[in-house]
């Protein structure tokens, strides 16, 4: 009797454990007819590239000695001396996806599945092959825009990006490895995610499979509507490892907008160099969490200076949008239009405040360089020292340094949370003034430079080595 009712038991959980699969795949979303709708208007990405090659082909014995008499004698073999003849040839590569976004053929793409391209193919589901003409690039959002001469395109639609929601059904279509139209799908892992390299882009992160060749590819929602264009993924293999990241698919409008009308993207700039508030800062500052971005810097003559930000302050909300880490302000700043009022709530000496901004024009790629060579002179940032840091170590002004990033700093044993009051003889009132006698100091030679560590204050050397 007790085998007979085991018997039983076993029977009811394995029936119970099958229906609860069934019901489960029941639940699972059928993208058969999502993908027989949209992936016409989906498209492979080729690119020619003109490469110089020698026009001599040696053996692979002739090229092991060859490299023998490089690398010990710094010379190639007898006989080999003379430069060989070269010639330039076009080499073709299937490097990404792209998708059709208007019936007299516009397509959206990656800015590096065709950077450094002489020639750029499009090829639709039905084979047929345009040569595209490019329209223009984005860099610092990776985005393409390409035309091909043709009409009645099959075309996605795009979505809000803005309605995305973590947890939601994805799917993307796209050229992994070669093999055309391919379907992978998963879930929306997270929204608005920040990487290190692209202040513009607040990334969706999903765990939908993108491997090389889906770049540029897009990622519909279950309506079949375009919410990202797959761009990036992690790994530390080279594959996919369960975390891809697609650029917005309002942030992509955005820039086809600006692509459309002008061949470039044009950015508001609000010129202030921003860091994180940490749990140290937040106290120190009294407020009651983290959160903000900290202005560590304002630029000279730029839209911040003019309208009375100050090193020091803690930009909370920027036109009506809350800022909880300080990498959502760049994005919140170039998504305007140059010559925008802004509105930022501020919070300085413990009282919140809101100051209007009249943004200009972000400075050209170069000129921004040259500003960071300026600031990295030294190989470190630094940060307004607040007033109960002051009152503590009795001083007035100074900054603190926040990071080592090498260079000068390094060699001359600068210390992170070193607080530096003089230097080459003159007071630091703060940040400004800081990086104003930085960029006065003489090179290979010593300047004092007086600094409060652990509270007891030292003068040391400091020099530029250039």
């Amino acid at each position: 009797m007790s085998r007979l009712l085991k018997r039983v038991n076993w029977a009811g959980i394995t029936l119970l454990m099958l229906f609860s699969t069934l019901v489960n795949a029941a639940n699972l979303p059928d993208f058969t007819e999502l993908v027989e709708e949209t992936s016409p208007a989906v498209v492979n990405i080729s690119t020619e590239q003109t490469t110089t090659s020698s026009n001599r082909q040696l053996s692979p014995d002739a090229q092991e000695l060859n490299e023998f008499f490089r690398h010990f004698f710094g010379q190639q073999p007898f006989g080999q001396q003379q430069q060989q003849p070269r010639q330039q040839q076009r080499q073709r590569s299937s490097l990404g996806s792209g998708f059709i976004i208007s019936h007299d053929g516009y397509v959206l793409t990656n800015n590096h599945v065709i950077d450094g391209a002489d020639v750029i193919h499009v090829r639709l589901n039905d084979r047929r092959e345009y040569e595209a003409t490019l329209v223009g690039t984005d860099a610092r959002t990776d985005l393409a825009l390409l035309k091909i001469e043709a009409e009645d395109l099959p075309i996605v639609t795009m979505a809000d990006s803005d309605d995305l929601k973590a947890g939601q059904w994805v799917l993307a279509i796209g050229s992994p490895f070669g093999f055309d139209y391919t379907v992978t799908a998963g879930i929306v892992s997270a929204i608005g995610r920040n990487l290190p390299s692209d202040n513009y882009v607040p990334f969706i992160q999903s765990d939908v499979a993108i491997n090389p060749g889906n770049s540029g590819g897009p990622l519909f929602n279950l309506d079949g509507e375009v919410v990202g264009i797959n761009s990036q993924i992690y790994t530390r293999s080279g594959g996919f490892m369960g975390v891809s990241f697609a650029i917005p698919s309002n942030v992509a409008m955005s820039v086809v907008e600006q692509l459309k009308a002008d061949g470039k993207v044009s950015r508001a700039w609000l010129g202030v160099l921003i860091q994180d508030v940490n749990r140290d800062l937040a106290e120190s500052f009294d407020l009651d969490r983290p959160h903000g971005a900290l202005v560590s810097r304002v630029m000279p003559d730029s839209p911040a200076e003019k309208a009375g930000l100050k090193a020091g302050d803690i930009i909370m909300a920027f036109n009506g949008k809350t800022i909880e880490n300080s990498s959502e302000l760049p994005y919140l700043v170039g998504q305007l239009k140059v010559g925008t009022d802004a509105k930022a709530q501020v919070f300085r000496d413990g009282k919140e405040r809101t100051i209007t901004i009249a943004l200009a024009k972000r400075p050209d790629d170069a000129e921004v360089a040259q500003q960071k060579a300026d600031e990295n002179r030294l190989g470190m940032t630094v940060a307004p020292v607040s007033e109960q840091q002051a009152d503590r170590l009795g001083i007035e002004g100074g900054v603190i340094v926040e990071q080592i990033m090498g260079g000068a700093a390094a060699r001359n044993g600068l210390q992170q949370g070193d607080v530096i009051t003089m230097l080459n003889g003159q007071v630091i009132e703060g940040v400004d003034a800081f990086n104003r006698i930085a960029q006065t100091l003489p090179s290979n030679r010593s300047v004092p430079m007086r600094v409060i560590r652990d509270g007891y204050p030292m003068f040391i050397p400091f020099k530029i080595v250039e």
